[in-house]
């Protein structure tokens, strides 16, 4: 599956973005969790949130600094996850990566095989 993500953008403190992660050559059927990441220069690869398989509830789950600010869903059909963020903070400053893996959902990076590009968020203070 080849993923692509946007809608990332420069924000205000206390500002808002949406992004998107969509799927093609192979649609995000019910065989994959999808996990959003990001990356701040200097910093390692950081798990932001994970939605896992319909099958499973398509339940959630969200590093600890989201602390509620940020929603992440999944349309199968349309083949695509969302990252709703909320209340963004200048350390929420990074390079944004969706990624998919078949199976259960994992916070570390290296679990998943299949990654999007990358959409740079930037928030100012």
């Amino acid at each position: 599956v080849q993923l692509q993500a946007s809608g990332g953008g420069l924000v205000q403190a206390g500002g808002s973005l949406r992004l998107s992660c969509a799927a093609s050559g192979r649609a995000l059927r019910n065989i994959y969790a999808v996990g959003w990441f990001r990356q701040a220069p200097g910093k390692e690869r950081e798990f932001v949130a994970a939605i896992t398989r319909t099958g499973t509830g398509g339940r959630t789950y969200y590093g600890d600094f989201v602390r509620g600010r940020f929603t992440i869903s999944r349309d199968n059909a349309k083949s695509t996850v969302w990252l709703q963020m909320n209340s963004l903070k200048p350390e929420d400053t990074a390079v944004y990566y969706c990624a998919a893996k078949k199976g259960g959902w994992t916070t570390t990076w290296t679990g998943y095989d299949n990654w999007g590009q990358g959409t740079q968020v930037t928030v100012s203070s």
